[in-house]
């Protein structure tokens, strides 16, 4: 058994890790404050071929993979978590089901443009329903030369700073899963709006925002895959992203680490430093050994991806453990800082908040327990 990265792998990991350094980690404070995105940080992300490396080499891309993708976005989310939680969706499940199931011409567009720093969306969420995809109630009609669609979705990553990206709506509400198909709406579409943005707990130099379509007519080329195969792609997509969303729970999880390892050195109280107090060393074991294990799992689910083989529950598996073991991770942070963990002087604070939500979307701690549940007891 082989837990090594490979040499390519090493040396893209070393990369990224000194650009987050340079370019994310000293500013994601201030992103934070003013509730900016860093379009000029994405660029440049995008010019060193960060934005394209998990997408097929023959459009653009660095055709390197899940377990290349969970590398930037772990080193990412150690700097921040908004911004890696932009670029997993942009570069991650808003394009799966465009790599996979595109047309020739969809792939030749929309992959390029992802390559040198365009940024997507993934709506699938509404009211009615965020695990219960079935339920949705935005709804597709074709008319001779279009497809029109009304409909409001929620929580959409990116939603006010994306190009283009993709929006799951159904040809009848009645027919449950069956009814759903995929579809590729660009920004300035006509009759369609970004709507109200969420006030977020953290993460917030991205945004998540309502999109609104209003009689919104699409050109019939944009469907992506089969007619009414879309719930099926879309579960594919987030089965595929989870692996991910824990890369990104881990980085977060590092983070604090470190920052709660160093001060509790540093640190004195009773004459001498946290770190000779048995009760803080206990703490920093559970965080190691919570550090450990989910990259472990991580890791083993993006790499089943790229064998091509199955990988639904591994996937469910890393994110519900790294996600939870991050929300562990970051209280004992916060723990050993003491008053000073909450407040805004220090980073804990932020990776407590960012690292919340990690536990919530691309599928809830509760629905990974039941998709593992599902495949343990061969449930169908």
């Amino acid at each position: 058994m082989d837990f090594d990265l490979t040499e390519e792998q090493k040396m893209f990991q070393t990369m990224v890790r000194d650009f987050v350094a340079q370019e994310i980690a000293p500013v994601a404070a201030q992103w934070e404050d003013e509730g900016n995105f860093p379009h000029d940080v994405w660029k440049k992300m995008a010019d060193l071929g960060i934005c394209g490396v998990a997408l097929p080499s023959e459009y653009g891309g660095g055709g390197g993979g899940k377990v290349l993708l969970t590398i930037a976005t772990e080193e990412i989310a150690r700097g921040s978590a908004g911004l890696a939680t932009a670029y997993l969706v942009s570069c991650g499940v808003a394009m799966h089901n465009i790599v996979k199931h595109g047309s020739e011409e969809q792939k030749r567009n929309y992959i390029p443009r992802c390559c040198q720093g365009e940024i997507a969306y993934f709506a699938l969420t509404e009211a009615v329903g965020g695990s219960d995809v079935a339920s949705m109630q935005t709804k597709y009609t074709q008319e001779r030369d279009c497809y029109v669609l009304n409909g409001t979705k929620l929580f959409v990553t990116n939603g006010a700073e994306s190009q283009f990206g993709l929006v799951y709506a159904t040809k009848n509400p009645a027919l449950g899963y069956r009814g759903v198909s995929c579809f590729i709406v660009e920004k300035g579409a006509p009759c369609f709006s970004v709507g109200r943005s969420e006030r977020k707990t953290g993460q917030h130099c991205g945004s998540t925002t309502e999109l609104v379509f209003d009689n919104c007519k699409i050109p019939l080329s944009n469907r992506v895959g089969p007619e009414r195969k879309g719930f099926k792609m879309a579960l594919e997509a987030l089965d595929a992203s989870r692996s991910i969303v824990g890369a990104q729970a881990l980085g977060i999880a590092e983070a604090a680490y470190d920052a709660a390892a160093a001060y509790a050195t540093e640190r004195k109280a009773f004459g001498k430093s946290l770190s000779q107090m048995q009760a803080v060393q206990w703490m920093i074991a559970d965080m190691a050994t919570d550090i450990d294990a989910a990259r472990l799992l991580v890791y083993k689910a993006a790499w089943l991806v790229d064998q091509g083989r199955p990988f639904a529950k591994e996937a469910a598996v890393a994110k519900l453990f790294a996600a939870e073991a991050s929300h562990r991770v970051c209280h004992r942070a916060v723990q050993i800082f003491g008053g000073y963990g909450y407040t805004k002087d220090f980073a804990v604070e932020r990776y407590a908040r960012d690292q919340r939500v990690t536990e919530i979307y691309e599928g809830t701690s509760e629905m990974q327990r039941w998709t593992i549940a599902r495949h343990e007891l061969g449930a169908k």
